[in-house]
């Protein structure tokens, strides 16, 4: 069975496509709005781990929706569940019988809820899968040490191939370095360089 996996070549989404890969032939796909290059970080991921990579075009204008979202909140979390969901309903699209996304137990964002699995399933026809639901960070963290080569640090500086860094873009262009650091709290990013071990 087929199935697409939200990827951004980071820990979690790289953990989900383990979990899946015992049941499921797993794509990994990149949602891209076309403001940056940042999505070949994620081809390069999945290059490195041997899993079949797709990147998909999202809607510009989803993006330059979410991000005036995100500067008139002050702060992220809208503007990603929305992107989110987007990138959701195209991997749906795709000629697969699964989706599935790297979204763990404690996550504030982005998150799917019970009402929105069904209706994706059944409008497009797929299974919705979240294999890291059940999974706290602690876990996601053991698991990952045990079984990856991860960089961590500061997401403005780490290489991610998620649709976060094409909304910092899209805000400094619209107002400054300054607008960004305003919507986006300090956090850890984490990029998946391989296998433990390799």
């Amino acid at each position: 069975m087929d199935l697409a996996l939200l990827f951004s070549g980071g820990k979690d989404s790289t953990l989900a496509g383990l979990f899946l890969d015992s049941f499921y032939d797993v794509r990994l796909v990149t949602g891209r709005f076309g403001v940056t290059d940042d999505w070949e970080h994620a081809a390069a991921a999945a290059d490195r781990l041997g899993y079949p990579f797709e990147a998909v075009d999202l809607d510009r204008d989803v993006a330059e929706e979410a991000a005036a979202r995100m500067r008139e909140d002050g702060y992220p979390r809208n503007g990603i569940q929305r992107v989110h969901e987007h990138a959701l309903e195209r991997a749906a699209d795709l000629d697969v019988d699964a989706v599935a996304d790297g979204t763990r137990r404690d996550d504030r964002v982005p998150t799917v809820s019970r009402a929105q699995a069904q209706s994706l399933e059944d409008r497009h026809g797929v299974d919705y899968l979240s294999p890291l639901a059940g999974l706290g960070r602690h876990a996601v963290d053991r698991l990952v040490d045990e079984n990856l080569d991860v960089e961590t640090g500061p997401s403005a500086e780490i290489p991610k191939g998620d649709y976060e860094a094409e909304l910092r873009e899209l805000i400094a262009r619209e107002g400054g370095r300054e607008a960004v650091d305003r919507v986006f709290p300090d956090h850890e990013q984490s990029y998946v360089r391989g296998f433990a071990g390799d």
